[in-house]
């Protein structure tokens, strides 16, 4: 791959050599490319764009790809590229564009910067990762759009010309059209579900003016002696004194009664526009297809040029995989670890936990019905949960805080995620870089805020920039990324993991994510690693540059002294396991047991209460991810403490209530003892008072003839049969019948 950097007219003091070190580094970095590294042009766009237009022409011939140093000029690039005779086209041979300006160039330590850039191009560099499956919207434009009548005839006049408008007016007031040529509907109470081309609308009509029939002639609002009627349309039945005059001017038309029933009325639409004031949805992620405007003129503006565009299939990515087997949100209709839901803001996640073993794998019946390729798509289900993909934003937050690794993110996989964040770090060491901290940020407002960050550094003499240890890495959504990334990340040789938070994260997401980071700093504490390696950044727009430069220049913590090569896996607990067996391995002052915080723990151990446990292995059913086991040579309750996700299904399983979590990450023996079943609880056998054969517990057997010892069917002869095995209980009933029988005789 060929690669140019432009110093862009001499504004980044980029030292001398800079591009022989970051060559050298790539050289190192495995699927890395050096060989096309040219030295520092200084006016790519202008006036050295013939060397872009030689370059592109000899990638072409030799089959290469080419990447630019440069976003800024990407338009004008691709231009020249069309123009370049001999050139690929970009759909033949895409060109591709990496930001090492206001990410690093145009911060006071620019000089420093080679290392950073090495790390940057290199990622660049990395093949696309694999595609993923999509979600297909269909929307035929019909409209809904409700409100009070002056403001509902305002927004349909903005949108007639593009979509199939239908008003719902919903309160009194303002006028309607003369013009019988929109569909107008008089409702209360109106309720919303759906998205984007399957929309369901409900409300009740009460009103006695039947819109469909009303001629709009005005004959009921000259002879309604209270005044009762207005150019809406809608009766005053407070005002209203039952003159009934309106009634007999309507007579041709029968276009109201007083008598009508109230009907519940159902219909499907593609869009939403709402100018209520409160929005039909309160998930901070609204349904795409929906807009919300209430009384807001430039909100009003924005949803309008939105809607009109949403006419046509529009195609998203499936944004999670789900691995019902390893879910453990419940088992036998007991709910246990319900994160995905809680953290999900446009709840798009539910609880089933009825289905869990019934029908895992069958469609359900959607929530509303979807037309064309849309209904063809499952939902994801199973384990009690159900994740609708029509709803799903690709926030990412269910699989970071997902224990089990059941729920992960997919655009792209976490496999990929984390080989872009090794390939940054190596070459970002190999170029001589040291205390490497890894900011996580949107490509949206994070990327924005950024490059502002960078442009203040140009002429702000107070602003520092971008420093030369931090690496801006561009991610889907800050939540998708989450403890074993952070933590893989750490035993690659990053010195911190800070995450950067704008307005477009949802309050779930902020919690979440400390919640995570909590625990992954008290690993890392506990393995005797100072300083802070985690933390959430918070600047919502640029009145937070100054605050946002202060906190990217906090001091270094202490890192691994030799970076893992280990892969990032698909599967997080095997992420979580490499990454935790390396820091161990390099730990400056280990612990054998490290305390979790309880929110979110993924690891720990149980408490088994010996004087209430019977031994009746509910639990041992309950546990999804078999870290529970029996031992079927002896009464005993066996424990492997590395399966644990700390779910909970166990203690609310137990009958007893014996059984309580412990969150900890336990480490002894090197880590291995977490991995090796033992004993969590045992107890004497009770063997059969007839044949002596071991048959139950001993616990177990007296609590049932405690239990029982009231019930008349366990008296006398009865009560012994209690003590016996399944074999000799029936040989004694049969014994006892025979006996009878002779007796008779």
């Amino acid at each position: 791959m060929k690669t140019l950097i432009c110093d862009c007219n001499r504004t980044m003091p980029l030292a001398p050599g800079v591009t022989s070190r970051i060559a050298q580094a790539l050289a190192k970095t495995p699927l890395a490319s050096a060989d096309g590294v040219e030295s520092v042009h200084t006016l790519l766009c202008r006036r050295e764009a013939g060397a872009f237009q030689r370059a592109a022409k000899s990638t072409s011939a030799a089959g290469e790809e080419l990447l630019v140093a440069c976003t800024q000029e990407q338009r004008l690039f691709l231009e020249l590229n069309e123009q370049t005779e001999g050139a690929a086209s970009v759909q033949e041979r895409p060109i591709r564009f990496v930001n090492i300006r206001e990410t690093g160039g145009w911060s006071r330590d620019a000089r420093d910067a080679a290392p950073k850039i090495a790390a940057l191009i290199a990622a660049a560099q990395l093949p696309p990762p694999d595609p993923v499956t999509t979600v297909t919207y269909r929307s035929g434009g019909r409209c809904l759009v409700i409100g009070g009548a002056d403001a509902a005839m305002r927004a349909a006049g903005m949108l007639r010309d593009r979509l199939e408008v239908t008003l719902l007016v919903d309160r009194p007031g303002g006028a309607l059209a003369q013009a019988h040529d929109l569909a107008v509907h008089h409702g209360r109470q109106p309720q919303l579900s759906g998205w984007l081309g399957a929309f369901e609308a409900q409300w009740i009509d009460d009103q006695p003016i039947d819109l469909d029939l009303c001629t709009r002639c005005n004959a009921c609002i000259e002879a309604c002696p209270e005044g009762a009627i207005g150019f809406d349309y809608r009766v005053d039945l407070a005002a209203c004194k039952s003159h009934r005059d309106c009634v007999r001017v309507c007579d041709a038309a029968g276009a109201i009664d007083f008598a009508r029933t109230p009907q519940t009325v159902e219909e499907t639409f593609d869009l939403v526009l709402d100018l209520r004031e409160q929005p039909a949805f309160s998930m901070h992620q609204l349904p795409q297809g929906y807009r919300h405007a209430g009384s807001d003129e430039r909100a009003l503006v924005d949803a309008v040029l939105a809607l009109r565009e949403l006419t046509g299939e529009f195609d998203k990515p499936r944004f999670f995989r789900y691995h019902d087997k390893l879910c453990a949100h419940s088992r036998n209709e007991r709910v246990g670890c319900s994160a995905c839901i809680e953290v999900c803001s446009a709840r798009a996640i539910r609880s089933e936990a009825s289905r869990k073993g019934k029908t895992s794998g069958q469609p359900l019946r959607r929530p509303v019905p979807v037309a064309g390729a849309a209904s063809a798509l499952p939902v994801a289900e199973g384990g009690g949960v159900v994740v609708e993909p029509f709803l799903c934003v690709g926030c990412g937050a269910c699989s970071t805080v997902c224990p089990s690794g059941a729920m992960s993110f997919a655009y792209p996989g976490t496999a990929a995620q984390g080989l872009r964040l090794r390939t940054m770090l190596a070459a970002y060491a190999h170029a001589g870089g040291c205390d490497a901290a890894l900011l996580l940020h949107s490509q949206g407002a994070g990327a924005r805020l950024v490059d502002e960050l960078g442009r203040a550094a140009r002429t702000d003499r107070t602003i520092h920039g971008v420093p030369a240890r931090v690496l801006p890495v561009p991610v889907w959504h800050t939540a998708s990324v989450g403890l074993d990334l952070w933590l893989a990340a750490i035993a690659h040789g990053a010195n911190q993991v800070w995450v950067l938070l704008t307005a477009e994260e949802a309050p779930e997401y902020r919690q979440a994510l400390a919640e995570q980071m909590a625990l992954a700093q008290a690993i890392l504490s506990g393995l005797g690693y100072g300083g802070t390696h985690l933390a959430l950044i918070e600047a919502r727009d640029a009145r937070d540059l100054v605050a946002l430069d202060a906190a990217l220049r906090a001091p270094p913590a202490t890192g691994v002294r030799t970076p893992a090569t280990f892969a990032v896996q698909a599967a997080k607990r095997d992420t979580l396991d490499l990454a935790l067996e390396h820091l161990l391995a390099q730990a400056p002052q280990p612990r054998d047991e490290i305390a979790l915080p309880a929110a979110g723990a993924p690891f720990g151990s149980l408490r088994v209460d010996p004087d209430k446990c019977t031994l009746c292995l509910s639990c041992v059913g309950a546990c999804p991810e078999r870290a529970l086991a029996d031992n079927p040579d002896k009464p005993q309750l066996r424990f492997v403490e590395s399966h644990c996700v700390q779910c909970g299904l166990c203690a609310a399983t137990c009958p007893e209530r014996a059984i309580t979590l412990q969150p900890r990450l336990w480490l002894a023996d090197g880590g291995r003892a977490r991995k090796t079943a033992r004993v969590l609880a045992e107890t004497v056998p009770y063997s059969c008072i007839r044949c002596g054969k071991p048959f139950g517990t001993l616990q177990a057997i007296e609590a049932m003839i405690g239990k029982l010892a009231g019930h008349p069917a366990f008296q006398g002869a009865a009560a012994d049969r209690l003590k016996m095995c399944a074999d000799c209980r029936v040989i004694d009933i049969h014994t006892k019948r025979d006996e009878v029988r002779i007796t008779d005789l």
